[in-house]
């Protein structure tokens, strides 16, 4: 693993001779955010040593390199999940890079069921903790010291000072958020009641197929991690037959506006 990371920064490097501060995977129905980016380099997936290739629809599949205000960012449009058949190593692995082209702060998104009866369909909501479902551990096997410790303290997988920051931006800006706690499952299939139920019982109050091991090495690897989820379903047995991915981006799609400005905002101002 060590040598592929190296491998594959030594080519993005070469390619856009570029360091970023801030790292941010796009999740469903979010890409777009590469518009508010003055953007330097484009690597499609594809011709980048190593790295997989996302095939889910409203994942486009690219490494976007450029400046937000002052600060430089790399972002990932299309990120890779666990039911896509890839290991948790290969899901994590642009974390890795991302690290070694000098990200310090990781910013994620994602799309997620809610069971938290205060939100409602296109609510914003600042991931504070989660709970690990996922079969696989991506720190599972040996552990690699260069990246991070064996034993990982998870006592704050998500920047207290970071949420503190962007409640402040979202009260300035008129923007409505929420906090709360987000479930990883493995998925591809969305949630039965009872499954939904099981969540609501665990403590969680939004459940999704990403993030989790993405945040988890980015603590590996010390950096500052900020997640913001798009309620884009509520699990109640009043919709849940409803559900499908087309309802999933437009919700997405319909907050993307207000995520944009939000992320936007706290790259520049953090």
């Amino acid at each position: 693993m060590w040598e592929q990371v190296q491998e594959t920064v030594s080519y993005i490097q070469s390619a856009t001779n570029f360091t970023a501060e801030y790292g941010v995977i796009l999740g469903s129905g979010l890409g777009s955010f590469t518009d508010d980016i003055q953007v330097e380099f484009t690597l499609p997936y594809a011709s980048i040593p190593n790295f997989p290739v996302s095939t889910v629809e409203g994942h486009k599949g690219a490494l976007v390199f450029g400046t937000i205000g002052s600060k430089k960012v790399v972002a990932m449009q299309g990120r890779f999940h666990f039911y896509e058949g890839y290991s948790m190593k290969e899901v994590t692995f642009p974390v890795r890079v991302m690290k070694y082209l000098g990200v310090q702060k990781l910013i994620v998104s994602n799309a997620s069921g809610g069971v938290n009866d205060a939100y409602k369909v296109g609510s914003i909501v600042l991931i504070k903790d989660h709970i690990n479902l996922m079969p696989e551990h991506p720190l599972h096997g040996k552990n690699e010291a260069r990246f991070g410790p064996r034993f990982l303290n998870m006592s704050e997988p998500y920047s207290r000072a970071m949420i503190v920051k962007a409640k402040e931006l979202a009260k300035s800006l008129g923007i409505e958020v929420h906090d709360g706690v987000y479930l990883g499952l493995q998925g591809p299939t969305f949630e039965t009641i009872s499954e939904y139920r099981m969540v609501k019982i665990l403590g969680a109050d939004m459940v999704g197929m990403s993030t989790v091991p993405e945040v988890i090495v980015a603590r590996h690897m010390d950096m500052e991690t900020f997640g913001i989820s798009v309620i884009t379903d509520m699990g109640n047995e009043d919709n849940i037959e409803t559900v499908s991915h087309d309802e999933v981006l437009e919700a997405a799609r319909k907050a993307e506006p207000h995520v944009r400005t939000l992320i936007k905002e706290l790259i520049q101002r953090y």
